[in-house]
């Protein structure tokens, strides 16, 4: 089925076209001078290529002339012949080489660009996106660029010049039919090519998709293994991602297919008109007003002009292709980071690390309000904990902090300064976080603890280890600090992992410690030898502890107790278990799982 495309949506991507191809130029402007030496290299290589033929016509002139006289062999044209084609050769060897570094580095530049903007993005985009997916355009978006320029300057643009210095020796040279039929060949040549091509991008398009949507199946089956493998959802996956594919491969044929009947319909048009060029040149010839060198000289500036045309729908559709997967990157560089440093934000002044909440709100969506009316101060030097059931609010309290978001309503302050007039760099770089779930790279275990401060020595990383109690398993393996952890941290257990983070976290050595949950995954001894650690290194810090286990925060300074986004009740640990309300019932029914057992913890 052909799809047809309104004008109205031609114009729109024809306009994005341009200004992505506008969006390249600030990438090429480092090698600009390079670009215009290939450039130049470029124009002396055609005229190289169109003198070939007008030598050989002379060759053939004179051979024939002499033929009825004495045969004198033409050495100078020859020569000079050989030299044309050297000349072709090496500017365009020579264009090729003094290019490559405008291209590779436009490529790099890009690609920067692109992962810096990523790491500017909100938490918002990133929980919402597919990273397979996104992996996948980045990867086609920044080889596009390269795909574009190749084009460009080693296709298009000869073209363009060696069809220009033809054209003028056809017009100046030979009767205007042979140029009429030279420029309607190219004419109708050109149109069939995009015409087929047009109605063939659809299949691409849909290809492209695919493509992203298939990678991102097999990404996230593969990060979820475990998950897969506790369910025996092998063949579900198996048959997801084949299904994908399924439907790519119908597309994929019938691009195929159809790139067959538009190779056909080139190899005929250029058929018909080398054919009535010939016819004409002939019949000129046995009329004697062109001679057998002026009809080799018009075959073969057809033969010349058609090779590369003959590539044209190939180039025609790399490059919509190209532009159509640059779309995607471009696009994607104009998202707006939802979080951005105010235009007069100041560094934090840190003091002692004081925390407030001023009567806070917050939704992730309008319809969805999370917080209601936060009020509270974490003292400097202070341990404050917030505890609550699932979905109370108290994870989202460390993000506000952290600025992964802005308050809908109130304000945040450390130290007395609003967190939306300071920069996030200084703002993230004064707190320390001890995740509920952490995730580490796929690095040695040294480069996981360096994580928290790249500067540190090898001495300072070791007493952070120390510190976390965690030196003395990293002492015992084989490889020690330059064991490889493995994908997100999978071959290390969840204590350990755990251990890694308060160790890179003190590494950073900030003032404001946040545990989010720190030990709600981990066993129950494993937990109580984490909680010896992390009293430890909380000392001396303004701290926040996010617990669901109330046996994990008795020795805090102060516990807020949430509910459905508000502070219902805050206090010591005796005080509100004297109140006989929500924290009292929690600790109750908490009491109860633990005598059940350790594995009706938690739950």
């Amino acid at each position: 089925m052909v799809h047809h495309i309104s004008s109205q949506s031609r114009v729109h991507t024809d306009r994005r076209d341009l200004h992505n191809l506008k969006s390249m130029l600030p990438f090429l402007w480092e090698y600009r001078g390079r670009a215009l030496f290939a450039l130049g290299c470029l124009v002396f290589a055609k005229l190289a290529n169109v003198g070939i033929p007008l030598v050989l016509k002379e060759i053939v002139d004179g051979l024939e002339k002499s033929v009825h006289t004495v045969l004198v062999l033409p050495l100078f044209l020859l020569i000079g012949y050989g030299v044309l084609r050297l000349a072709s050769s090496l500017f365009n060897e020579l264009r090729d080489a003094i290019f490559a570094r405008v291209r590779y580095r436009a490529m790099r530049n890009l690609s920067t660009k692109v992962l810096t903007h990523l790491h500017d993005l909100s938490l918002r985009f990133h929980l919402e996106r597919q990273t397979g997916a996104i992996s996948r355009d980045l990867e086609r978006g920044t080889r596009s660029v390269s795909t574009i320029l190749n084009y460009m300057v080693f296709s298009i643009l000869p073209m363009v010049v060696e069809f220009s210095l033809v054209a003028a020796v056809l017009l100046t040279q030979y009767d205007i039919k042979f140029a009429l039929v030279t420029f309607g060949t190219v004419i109708v040549y050109v149109g069939f090519t995009l015409a087929i091509t047009e109605w063939r991008m659809e299949y691409r398009h849909i290809m492209n998709r695919l493509d992203s949507e298939a990678n991102s199946q097999a990404f996230d089956s593969l990060i979820n293994y475990e998950t897969v493998k506790y369910f025996g959802n092998e063949k579900l996956e198996l048959r997801r991602f084949d299904d994908t594919l399924a439907d790519w491969e119908d597309n994929a044929v019938k691009s195929q297919t159809s790139m067959s009947l538009l190779n056909f319909g080139q190899g005929g048009i250029i058929a018909v008109g080398v054919a009535i060029i010939m016819i004409y040149a002939a019949d000129g010839v046995v009329e004697g007003t062109m001679s057998i060198g002026d009809l080799v000289l018009v075959n073969t500036f057809m033969l010349q002009l058609f090779i590369p045309l003959n590539f044209l729908g190939i180039v025609y559709r790399q490059i919509k292709y190209s532009l159509a997967d640059m779309d995607l990157i471009f696009k994607l560089l104009e998202q707006q980071p939802e979080i951005t440093d105010a235009k007069d934000a100041e560094r934090l002044k840190l003091q002692g690390g004081e925390v407030r909440f001023e009567q806070v709100d917050f939704a992730y969506q309008p319809e969805r309000q999370i917080l209601h009316d936060v009020d509270f101060t974490l003292k400097a030097g202070e341990k404050l904990a917030v505890v609550g059931h699932s979905g109370a609010g108290k994870s989202t309290l460390s993000r506000l902090l952290f600025r992964f978001y802005d308050v809908t309503a109130g304000v945040i302050t450390v130290d007395g300064q609003d967190i939306r007039q300071l920069t996030r760099e200084s703002l993230r770089a004064a707190i320390g976080i001890v995740p509920q779930d952490t995730v580490l790279f796929n690095e040695s275990i040294l480069y996981n603890l360096a994580y928290g401060n790249p500067n540190a020595s090898q001495q300072q990383i070791e007493e952070a280890a120390r510190i976390a109690h965690i030196s003395d398993f990293i002492d015992q393996l084989p490889d020690g600090y330059q064991t490889v952890v493995g994908e997100r941290g999978l071959k290390l257990s969840g204590g350990e992992k755990q251990r890694v983070a308060i160790a890179r976290a003190m590494l950073k050595r900030p003032q404001i410690l946040i545990f989010d949950e720190a030990t709600s995954s981990l066993d129950t001894k494993t937990e109580q030898s984490i909680q010896e650690t992390l009293r430890e290194v909380a000392r001396n810090h303004t701290t926040l502890v996010i617990a669901h286990r109330l046996s994990t925060v008795v020795d805090a300074d102060r516990i807020l107790v949430m509910d459905q986004g508000r502070i219902v009740e805050q206090g010591t640990h005796p005080q509100l278990l004297q109140q006989q309300g929500r924290y009292h019932q929690m600790w109750q029914l908490q009491q109860k799982q633990q005598q059940l057992g350790p594995d009706q913890e938690g739950q």
